[in-house]
């Protein structure tokens, strides 16, 4: 599998800003913007449906379809603001992310494909490898980045051990060699 990028805070909220330029609808950008909030995979996030969100509570519970894991969620601000949006926008729709092309079979979230294809071009205008899966590093990485210890990120992302998140967020082992010379008591 090819290895993609997870964007730091900056590159992130650029990204948003691209994917809400380039295209005329929103659904891309606020795929980006909410997967990056809650970690999930694109297979998860695309399968939310608006029953299983429950904004008074500020949650969302899912079975995650890879782990088969449990994943309880607790929804902030800007990812209420979103869901809000989007009910308001496309009160008839089941799912958040709910495929309008009279090309699609009714009914239905838009595709892992398509996603895909929107975050690989926005990804190349600046210059970054990015991909449906980089929302997820993104949520690692800025975690990470703000001193999140990895015991908590592998938690959060569910994953099976931290020496598969310390790979997961690209920390090699000539980097963590590196800090015995960097910090030095």
């Amino acid at each position: 599998m090819a290895t993609v990028n997870a964007a730091d805070q900056d590159e992130f909220n650029m990204i948003h800003k691209s994917l809400l330029m380039h295209y005329t609808n929103t659904i891309y950008a606020d795929i980006w913007k909410i997967g990056g909030n809650l970690g999930l995979r694109i297979g998860d996030l695309l399968d939310i449906k608006f029953d299983d969100l429950n904004l008074d509570d500020r949650t969302l519970s899912i079975v995650e379809d890879k782990t088969k894991k449990p994943k309880a969620m607790r929804l902030n601000e800007v990812v209420i603001n979103l869901v809000s949006k989007r009910r308001h926008q496309w009160p008839d729709d089941i799912y958040l992310f709910q495929s309008h092309s009279n090309r699609a079979a009714k009914d239905q979230p838009v595709t892992s494909v398509s996603v895909g294809r929107a975050f690989k071009k926005t990804g190349e205008i600046h210059g970054l490898k990015i991909s449906t899966h980089s929302m997820r590093k993104s949520r690692g990485k800025v975690l990470f980045d703000a001193g999140v210890p990895v015991a908590k990120i592998s938690k959060i992302l569910n994953h099976s051990s931290e020496a598969v998140t310390l790979r997961y967020l690209g920390i090699s082992q000539e980097e963590e060699q590196q800090t015995y010379d960097d910090y030095v008591l």
